[in-house]
């Protein structure tokens, strides 16, 4: 595999919200990345981690391979979403220190975008071995989510 499949892949799984098909992009004991210092190891961690972007809907993801080789490349990718869980929200916003929108009580979460890199390597099997991501997450503001449908 290519980065640039692993990246039309990565779209796939993402966007249709597939937390097996994103475990099998990888070796059996394939590393994830999803920060510097957090790293899911093996199908089943993988695949676990995956599991929150049920928490996700109407996502959109678009990238660009910035460079590549035979055993793997990096990556620029960019996704909105929109938020459906409370909970999860405020204990992202918690976590990244990003300020809430505001909003009143009831009103629609925001929709999110999360810019970032991917950095990947392949083995011969074209299987990812390691992947690091490093990003960023910001709520859109509210005039800026009506242009999103």
């Amino acid at each position: 595999m290519s980065i640039h499949h692993f990246m039309a892949a990565y779209k796939r799984v993402w966007e249709a919200k597939d937390s097996a098909g994103f475990a099998a992009l990888f070796t059996p004991h394939g590393r994830y990345h999803n920060t510097p210092f957090q790293v899911q190891t093996g199908a089943k961690e993988r695949s676990t981690y995956w599991d929150r972007i049920q928490l996700q809907d109407d996502i959109s993801l678009s990238y660009n391979v910035l460079g590549d080789s035979t055993d793997g490349g990096v990556a620029h990718w960019n996704v909105t979403y929109q938020a459906t869980s409370e909970d999860l929200f405020q204990i992202w916003a918690a976590s990244t220190g990003t300020p809430l929108p505001n909003r009143n009580p009831g009103e629609p979460l925001p929709r999110m975008e999360l810019d970032g890199t991917l950095q990947a390597e392949f083995d011969n099997r074209g299987l990812a071995t390691t992947v690091r991501i490093w990003w960023h997450a910001m709520p859109r503001p509210i005039q800026d989510q009506s242009s999103t449908a």
